[in-house]
């Protein structure tokens, strides 16, 4: 990690994505901009929460860890997000390992400034409860829908939520990220996909994905909604 002195980009960050309606001068007066490169850590689970985070640009990867050494992935985060919004409400240690997906900037706010001086502010907590709000729903929805639609109609959702005006799509995640979001394993999902494509509804070229038949892809997907990566 590396501290960027670069006020006019620190600010250039605070305008694009609004941060004045998040805090007041007194608290971005505190505020610093962290780099990170790609593939370095950001948080390990069982820290303690030193900076509450905001990331203004770049990919971070969120999983949990468990005791026997495997771990669950739960979001990618682009672009702007915060970090840390658990941990800092309640005091407690990390949850999740997070990593730079690619090279990262995160506008970086000292959790004890925020815990001393900003816990009454209604313009913060207003935020805080959107966060969670956020982060909660999501997790609800998409661990739902794993436990109660088979893996065809999850991918089939996965990959209506990733269409745009063209016949095909460029998935940004591995695939076996995609597994993993998608609570199967990267030989399940290889799977479904070539039956996908014997069905003539997709036809797979590495990262491209071209969709053949819209129709019955959203058929498929049954209006159910998983958050994509």
């Amino acid at each position: 990690m590396r501290k960027i002195s670069d006020n006019k980009l620190l600010n250039k960050y605070i305008k694009k994505h609004n941060i004045e309606k998040i805090f007041d001068d007194e608290v971005l007066k505190y505020a610093q901009l962290h780099f990170y490169e790609k593939e370095e850590y950001i948080l390990e689970s069982g820290e303690t929460l030193e900076y509450y985070y905001l990331l203004v640009e770049g990919k971070i990867k969120i999983y949990y860890p468990f005791e026997n050494g495997k771990s669950m992935l739960l979001k990618f985060y682009k672009d702007f997000n915060t970090v840390g919004d658990l941990e800092l409400f309640k005091g407690i240690p990390i949850l999740c390992n997070i990593d730079a997906v690619e090279d990262s900037y995160l506008l970086a706010i000292p959790s004890a400034i925020l815990r001393e001086k900003y816990f009454n502010n209604i313009k913060f907590l207003h935020h805080l409860v959107d966060s969670l709000s956020e982060k909660l729903y999501g997790t609800i929805n998409n661990s739902s829908y794993n436990f109660v639609y088979p893996l065809i109609n999850r991918l089939s959702s996965y990959l209506v939520e990733h269409l745009t005006g063209e016949n095909y799509m460029i998935l940004n995640s591995s695939y076996i990220d995609i597994a993993q979001f998608l609570g199967t394993t990267y030989r399940h999902l290889n799977r479904t996909l070539k039956e996908m494509e014997a069905e003539s509804i997709i036809k797979c070229d590495d990262k491209k994905i071209h969709i053949l038949d819209v129709d019955k892809l959203r058929q498929l997907s049954k209006n159910i909604y998983v958050k994509p990566l």
